[in-house]
């Protein structure tokens, strides 16, 4: 196995935290770590892992929550979509109001644009870009995984009737998935995991 996956449900609405990592020089990237840090930071070190970013797949607090702390313990850089960056310090975008405000994330280190490559070691992650859920979605595809944020669950799709959201976007989004492999393995933002091929058939919404 060429990488290293760890899936974390953390925070109040069990938000999917996946811990993404070469198997070799164990560079990681760690993708929407919502809430729950100590258990975060916990699994980083038991792995000995060497985390190199924070990426956000999009600006909701239950995404966003554990970046400040995942941050200052590992001095990372965050990394999200030019078009939400406000999303991280706006408590009115990224829906923190409705738990007391505050300001739940810092604002991001390195914007992301559509098709842009990160790498981690050996392992290439391609940026794609899937607005409708929020303006900056994306999902994160490598050669047989695709990390879909709240674009795409097993089943169903992203909200669009939260600040940003857009139907008609998202259904333009949603058609770049006929595009990938249909064997990829779908790593959603909430819920279990699925394969695309099987979304082609049972997904309403594809």
């Amino acid at each position: 196995m060429k990488y290293i996956l760890i899936t974390i449900p953390v925070g109040l609405l069990e938000t999917n935290c996946y811990i993404f990592a070469d198997a070799v020089s164990r560079e990681a990237f760690v993708i929407d770590p919502g809430g729950d840090a100590p258990v975060i930071i916990a699994a980083i070190k038991k792995n000995n892992l060497s985390p190199k970013a924070i990426v956000n797949t999009h600006g909701h607090w239950d995404h966003i929550g554990a970046n400040r702390a995942i941050q200052d313990a590992f001095s990372l850089p965050l990394y999200m979509h030019a078009a939400e960056t406000a999303f991280l310090t706006d408590p009115v975008l990224n829906g923190s109001i409705a738990l007391g405000g505050g300001t739940p994330s810092p604002a991001a280190d390195k914007t992301l644009c559509d098709g842009e490559l990160l790498t981690l070691g050996s392992l290439k992650l391609t940026v794609i870009h899937t607005p409708g859920h929020t303006p900056g979605g994306i999902c994160l595809l490598t050669e047989d995984v695709l990390f879909t944020g709240d674009t795409l669950f097993c089943g169903s799709v992203g909200r669009c009737d939260l600040p940003g959201g857009n139907e008609s976007v998202l259904n333009a989004s949603l058609k770049k998935f006929r595009l990938l492999s249909p064997f990829l393995t779908i790593l959603p933002g909430h819920g279990s995991a699925c394969v695309l091929e099987k979304e082609f058939k049972h997904n309403p919404y594809l």
